[in-house]
């Protein structure tokens, strides 16, 4: 009466997600994304029959595979299931999801840990980018206790070390998909930027609001999600995205003066409701965009002195602190490398279970 589907859930920086191997879904995608709409909890807002946590930051899902591509350990997709719509979107990428693969890996016994820190490299499906994480290991097995902390999640644990490479375009296809540094939409001043997560950043005063604002206060503003999404929608286009009205991107960043001691403070939407914290690949575009002259940010971003350049990003709970290595002029420059600091921890594994119904097991 049902199929059981070998699973782990992890927390991945700030995100909680369900990962799998390749090798236990279906292949075939349309029938693999009604299978994990099943696990997460199909089109119900509450996800009450599935793993998903009824919020877009704990429904998301992390499939793994070895990788046969030179000098890469294991390539991995990210699906994000829509809460409260019967569908997925693999349009964006996750970084804090991405946090847990290197675990995961190691968990699986695709990649064998090392003593010390295990280095697993991975290719980002999604995007077609590559990402080194060094995931602190012990005895062959992951440390999962430390004294790392990042805002947003209680406690502390062992670090796990994100090291981004070329990230430019991931989804749109260039850093600056518009081809401009400003664009005007609807009388709004707007810097389009995708270095590993197509964001729209706007000043917080453009919209009558200070930037500083509840998440809470601000998904209960159904004029300002209005005008948001209003300009979302024009942007995809531009952006290379297409028609954005059921995608989960491009994210929209509001950006404020920094108020606790960081360098920029941002209210991000994801798309349609406000994040609590901010996206890892998100917190990458807010920073980029804040090093290069003429964005929205200019005037209202401070830029530390040297490089590499710890840009600390505020958000609703806390900052996230972005290291940017960058190359060429400060007139035009590119940044080649993005470090971030994360944390991730194995909660449960085991098998979720579905009706065979939708499927029964057979590839």
């Amino acid at each position: 009466m049902q199929t059981a589907i070998p699973y782990m859930q992890f927390r991945g920086g700030s995100s909680k997600g369900v990962y799998f191997l390749a090798s236990d879904l279906p292949e075939d995608e349309a029938l693999r994304n009604k299978v994990l709409l099943a696990v997460m909890g199909g089109g119900d807002a509450r996800q009450i029959d599935g793993l998903g946590g009824a919020h877009p930051l704990t429904s998301k899902i992390g499939i793994i595979c070895p990788s046969q591509r030179e000098g890469i350990d294991v390539d991995y997709l990210f699906v994000q299931a829509v809460v409260g719509e019967d569908r997925v979107d693999t349009t964006p990428n996750c970084g804090n999801i991405l946090a847990g693969v290197g675990p995961f890996a190691i968990e699986s016994g695709l990649v064998k840990a090392r003593e010390g820190e295990t280095r697993v490299q991975i290719y980002m499906v999604n995007s077609g980018n590559r990402c080194e994480l060094q995931v602190m290991t012990s005895q062959g097995e992951i440390s999962y206790q430390g004294n790392a902390r990042i805002d947003g999640v209680p406690g502390s644990a062992s670090p796990v070390i994100c090291n981004y490479m070329n990230l430019a375009g991931s989804a749109c296809g260039a850093l600056l998909p518009t081809g401009n540094i400003l664009d005007i939409v609807d009388g709004i001043s707007v810097t389009c930027i995708d270095n590993g997560m197509p964001v729209v950043l706007l000043r917080a005063e453009d919209f009558d609001i200070t930037g500083y604002e509840s998440s809470d206060e601000l998904n209960a503003n159904t004029v300002l999600k209005e005008k948001l999404e209003s300009i979302r929608i024009q942007l995809g286009p531009m952006m290379n995205l297409g028609e954005v009205t059921d995608k989960v991107v491009p994210k929209m960043s509001f950006i404020a003066a920094a108020k606790e001691g960081g360098h920029i403070c941002t209210r991000t939407f994801i798309p349609h409701v406000c994040h609590t914290a901010v996206g890892v690949l998100g917190a990458v575009s807010v920073a980029t965009a804040c090093v290069m002259p003429g964005s929205v940010a200019e005037g209202i971003a401070v830029i530390p002195e040297g490089n590499p350049k710890n840009i600390s990003v505020e958000h609703p709970s806390g900052e996230f602190s972005v290291n940017l290595e960058i190359a060429g002029s400060s007139e035009s420059p590119e940044v080649i490398k993005a470090g971030l600091l994360r944390t991730a921890r194995l909660i449960s594994k085991g098998e979720t279970y579905i009706p065979s119904s939708i499927w029964n097991g057979n590839k």
